[in-house]
């Protein structure tokens, strides 16, 4: 049994943790850090864990805990490892975007690996940090690395996205008021995007020559969950692109390549990736779902951590979407 610390535990990404760890057969949750929320109860900020725990938010830190998440706004986590020192004996898994870019991945002489499991299980597997990926740069590399790994993505490559408006964190804003939000779609930072920094290199970690990448993220009306379209450039048959996939996603655990056509209720509240295939002339498109807390975030965290200490890899992570 190992033992766990959480920092920033009183967002959606580490209210995720929280119940998955607390299910959890190999961990025992040691603390929940939180700055604003010392010595209230766990369950004053996730309600749905009334019952379940008796925890309290802590105003320490544990710093010889076995693994530590960090679940803070992006910029802040490298700044608390500075400032709060954990034992060479914990391992670290950041779901922010401190350490995800190579050019950023280095702290205190160590080097973060990019925890895309798909991609870097291996590299995981002996690592002692970690960087979570991004929702949005989750979905999209699913959709796209099998064909990055064989040289099939040298066009423009056009991504639309859709998010909950769980992606955007629980501190509120104008474009998360429900007045707003409900019957309502819109597009932000087009082409722009911050996740597109971490496709990139994922997507050119094959040494491949990669085509623009044309990403147009949107706000959805709903709460949880990515549903992405990818289109570029593609000569081969539907049957040649559905073998390229499944080569590449043979020994995946939870991503699936689907012949019927995807949505987003298959895969919310799981940790899995559904990927649907489908061509038209000389143009391939690729559909990929998840949900963006828990493969987007904090279920990829804790598959992540099992690659890490050796569990298996779904431990902790068998969830179930509903079908309404």
């Amino acid at each position: 049994m190992i033992k766990a610390g959480i920092i920033g535990g009183s967002g959606y990404t580490g209210g995720e943790l929280i119940r998955l760890l607390l299910n959890h057969s190999d961990v025992e949750i040691d603390f929940v850090y939180s700055t604003t929320k010392a010595g209230a109860k766990i369950s004053n900020a996730h309600p749905d864990l009334l019952s379940v725990t008796d925890m309290v938010f802590s105003g320490e830190v544990n710093a010889d805990v076995d693994v530590v998440f960090l679940c803070l706004g992006h910029g802040n986590s490298s700044k608390f490892l500075k400032e709060n020192l954990f034992s060479e004996n914990t391992l670290i898994i950041d779901l922010s975007n401190d350490f995800r870019l190579s050019q950023n991945s280095t702290f205190s002489n160590e080097t973060f690996v990019y925890g895309l499991p798909e991609l870097n299980r291996k590299k995981i597997q002996s690592s002692r940090l970690v960087a979570n990926p991004g929702c949005f740069a989750t979905a999209i590399q699913l959709a796209l690395l099998p064909l990055a790994k064989e040289n099939l993505l040298d066009k423009d490559i056009h991504v639309n996205a859709v998010t909950g408006s769980t992606g955007a964190g629980i501190k509120p804003s104008e474009t998360l008021h429900f007045s707003w939000r409900n019957n309502n779609v819109s597009w932000y930072k087009p082409f722009t995007h911050q996740h597109l920094g971490e496709i990139g290199e994922s997507l050119g970690s094959f040494g491949n020559q990669i085509g623009k990448l044309l990403f147009l993220p949107n706000r959805g009306n709903f709460t949880r969950g990515i549903l992405a379209t990818a289109y570029t450039h593609f000569e081969g048959s539907l049957e040649e692109a559905r073998k390229i996939y499944g080569d590449f996603y043979s020994t995946a655990l939870f991503t699936h390549v689907s012949d019927e056509p995807i949505h987003l209720k298959q895969v919310v509240n799981t940790n899995n990736c559904h990927i649907h295939l489908h061509k038209h002339e000389d143009v391939l498109l690729i559909t990929s779902a998840i949900d963006n807390l828990l493969k987007g975030a904090s279920g990829q965290a804790v598959q992540n951590m099992n690659l890490m200490f050796g569990f298996d890899e779904g431990e902790g992570l068998k969830l179930k979407a509903g079908v309404f």
